[in-house]
């Protein structure tokens, strides 16, 4: 793929424009989304917080598994749902 050749996600059933070398997570708040999940127990909205990995947060379905966003380099038709571990919505 061409560096910034543009493409889009699906994201719980919308597009969602990102180019080459863009995370799941770049794209995500590129777009205008800033709450990837729910927490499994109090159900407070969550996204991205410290973009490398380590705080989870970002945590959502990718390609029917849960991965980290921030990790996670976008792909042509890649489809995420914007839900994490513990089935919160």
């Amino acid at each position: 793929m061409i560096e910034n050749e543009a493409f889009q996600l699906v994201v719980d059933g919308k597009p969602i424009a990102c180019v080459a070398g863009q995370t799941v997570a770049g794209a995500l708040l590129a777009g205008g989304l800033y709450r990837f999940r729910a927490s499994p127990l109090a159900g407070a909205p969550r996204g991205p917080f410290c973009m490398m990995g380590a705080c989870q947060e970002c945590a959502i379905e990718i390609d029917g598994v849960i991965r980290r966003a921030c990790q996670t380099e976008a792909a042509p038709g890649m489809v995420v749902a914007l839900r994490g571990a513990g089935g919160a919505a």
